[in-house]
């Protein structure tokens, strides 16, 4: 029975069942730990008709630990920076739990916030005065990043870059873990953009 419930188990439990789910996700070298899955803006929001690449690591320890989770090509939000692709997600990091699953970050936390940026705690600061100041030109400012970063053939050119062992332009070598716990961070001391290393 504790086989069942073991770590790796879970993880790869959690990953089946998030291919099973109609989300596109690519193993990075057949690691069942280290992913990418295509996500769409959410109907009805000013990320409407984008697509992201998003980078997931699986920690040692998840689920008991959460996953690192980080956009590849730029996405205009107070609560993701800009630069790294970082995730500023409380409910990942502070209050996860092993009831939640993958599914439950791509269909529900994610969307989420998208729909509902906590300005009050950005990891952009500048999208998160935006925001609000003129909540107008924030939403303009969203569509003109969705329109210039996230379209279907961005993230199509960042899975051809990384197959052919190149960074991927604009977005994939933005990805760096700076951070002690990977891409998803309940705050952040840098307000400027910082260069990145490639991925590994």
């Amino acid at each position: 029975m504790a086989a069942a419930s073991s770590p790796s188990r879970r993880r790869e439990q959690d990953v089946m069942k998030l291919m099973m789910s109609d989300w596109q996700v690519e193993l990075v070298e057949d690691n069942i730990s280290e992913f990418h899955v295509v996500f769409k803006g959410p109907p009805e929001s000013p990320y409407e008709g984008g697509v992201w690449r998003v980078h997931v690591e699986l920690p040692e320890a998840y689920p008991y630990k959460s996953p690192s989770i980080g956009f590849v090509n730029k996405i205009y939000h107070p609560n993701i920076d800009e630069g790294a692709g970082s995730v500023c997600l409380d409910v990942i990091n502070q209050t996860w739990s092993p009831m939640f699953d993958l599914v439950n970050v791509f269909e529900t936390f994610l969307p989420q916030l998208l729909l509902y940026p906590n300005p009050s705690d950005p990891l952009n600061g500048e999208a998160a005065a935006l925001h609000m100041r003129d909540p107008g030109a924030y939403q303009k400012k969203v569509k003109d990043y969705v329109v210039r970063y996230a379209k279907a053939e961005d993230v199509a050119a960042l899975e051809e870059a990384e197959k052919h062992g190149g960074g991927g332009g604009d977005g994939a070598e933005r990805m760096s873990e700076d951070e002690s716990d990977g891409f998803l961070s309940s705050s952040s001391d840098e307000e400027e953009e910082q260069p990145a290393g490639k991925m590994e």
